[in-house]
């Protein structure tokens, strides 16, 4: 084990131990900051590490076409990992500090057309159990706009005929309205495929009767993405973030957009306005003969 390993082993403990951080949270970190050593650190003594290599990393991210929000949390936890090897004395200077990527955070999410959407879910036999599943979950997040890892978390129970009641970030609870579509992918997938499978009462199950994983919800959505030839890089909070702009589009009041998101910050949910903006300009530039 080399010097980069026992700090990140250390890291691992700091993080568990002092932060008390979640196992998710901590995943994260670990898989960040062993994909920014594999690339950029092997053979390396902490102190010789510099800005560049940093830089080098988010841009190999870029290139490989990762999610802004993806490069953004990886950036997060290159900045945690500098902070805690400076307070343990494993280096002299942090070199992550002063250096900051303001750009990334302003980076608009990515969007799916109406067109994109219905093409993306035609693209799913729903005459399977995998298929049906797909769907479900798919119409779901896409009509109510709850993130995949609450999706993953639903009880067959928490559906009515009108409302999701999802457990999201921070334990807080909310109630978020769901349209006909949804209802009736899920209520298709559950008296088609899971009659002999109530046991397990979480709503999306894997072939295996066990809670599905965000994972695998991911690696649909490309597999459905790349049949469609949608060539933008997608996962399921592209359908999040399509939700609330198509909301938007259609004349929804910005806060209960925050409400059914699930955002504590109202600037977190105003980003979306800037993705509306940019879809009308492009919208006019295209069609209106006179742009």
């Amino acid at each position: 084990m080399d010097e980069i390993d026992i700090a990140i082993q250390n890291f691992l403990v700091y993080i568990k131990s002092e932060k008390g951080l979640s196992q998710n949270t901590q995943e994260a970190y670990l898989r960040d900051i062993t994909a920014f050593k594999k690339h950029a650190l092997e053979g390396k003594k902490l102190d010789n590490i510099l800005q560049k290599d940093i830089v080098d990393f988010l841009h190999f991210l870029k290139k490989e076409r990762y999610a802004s929000a993806t490069i953004c949390r990886v950036f997060v936890s290159i900045k945690v990992f500098f902070r805690f090897l400076k307070k343990e004395n494993f280096i002299k200077k942090d070199i992550s500090k002063h250096f900051d990527l303001p750009k990334i955070w302003q980076l608009i999410p990515t969007v799916l057309t109406y067109f994109e959407i219905e093409r993306l879910f035609k693209q799913i036999d729903i005459f399977s159990y995998i298929g049906a599943r797909d769907r479900a979950i798919l119409e779901l997040i896409y009509a109510t706009g709850i993130r995949v890892s609450e999706s993953c978390n639903l009880k067959i129970h928490d559906i009515t005929d009108d409302f999701v009641k999802v457990l999201g970030k921070g334990n807080k609870q909310r109630i978020v309205p769901i349209g006909k579509k949804a209802l009736d992918a899920i209520d298709y997938y559950l008296i088609n495929f899971r009659k002999e499978k109530i046991k397990n009462d979480y709503l999306f199950t894997s072939k295996n009767n066990k809670k599905i994983d965000r994972i695998t919800i991911w690696n649909r959505i490309k597999f459905y993405a790349k049949k469609a030839m949608i060539n933008k890089n997608i996962s399921p909070h592209t359908l999040r973030h399509s939700f609330a702009t198509h909301l938007l589009e259609n004349g929804a009041d910005l806060r209960l957009i925050q409400d059914m998101l699930g955002h504590v910050d109202i600037s977190t949910t105003d980003r979306y306005t800037h993705i509306s903006k940019a879809h009308l300009k492009k919208a006019f530039e295209s069609f209106h003969p006179r742009p």
